[in-house]
């Protein structure tokens, strides 16, 4: 694949002759980060896999409504965010689990997922994510695992970067406290 220059290929995007093989171009550019970045939100393989494919979908039928105004790589990440959060949403309706709960159901999903080759240590850090508030889990998991800059997440979230570095403290003390509660 030839080296990556955002501005040819948005135009490649925006031309109906070479715009299926820019898409092609960019899914293959992004598939990997951003299941990555899914999987920390949902936690199992298959269902990260049918959100990837959702983010996929949404973004190739709205292509033509990308401006350039961000990165396409912050478009893209906004696609997902929200396409985890309506996930998450109707996984809690089923499960009869309020948004202020924590997201039990989603660490018993992934004990039962056939892709987790995690020990009890990574189970128990991901038990502490999951009783972070869900905006909060999230600035956690950019942060953490990503290691996204502030700057890129606030493009995607629409949030200040003070509100995310605030977000992402606040996390690290509430997973901390979780960990050695026990200690």
């Amino acid at each position: 694949m030839q080296p990556y220059k955002e501005d040819e290929l948005i135009e490649r995007l925006r031309d109906p002759a070479t715009q299926r093989g820019a898409f092609a171009q960019v899914v293959a550019m992004y598939s990997e980060k951003l299941y990555w970045q899914i999987r920390t939100m949902v936690l199992v393989h298959d269902d990260a896999d049918d959100i990837l494919q959702n983010t996929f979908l949404k973004a190739w039928a709205n292509i033509d409504y990308f401006r350039g105004d961000a990165k396409l790589s912050t478009w893209l990440y906004k696609i997902t965010v929200n396409e985890c959060l309506t996930f998450l949403s109707k996984q809690r309706s089923m499960n009869n689990v309020s948004i202020d709960d924590t997201d039990v159901f989603l660490l018993e999903r992934l004990k039962g997922d056939d892709y987790f080759d995690g020990d009890s240590v990574q189970l128990k850090l991901q038990e502490a994510i999951l009783t972070l508030p869900e905006k909060q889990r999230l600035v956690f998991n950019m942060k953490y695992f990503d290691e996204m800059k502030y700057e890129e997440m606030s493009e995607a979230l629409g949030t200040s970067v003070g509100a995310l570095k605030a977000s992402y403290h606040h996390a690290v003390k509430k997973i901390e406290k979780y960990l050695t509660k026990d200690i």
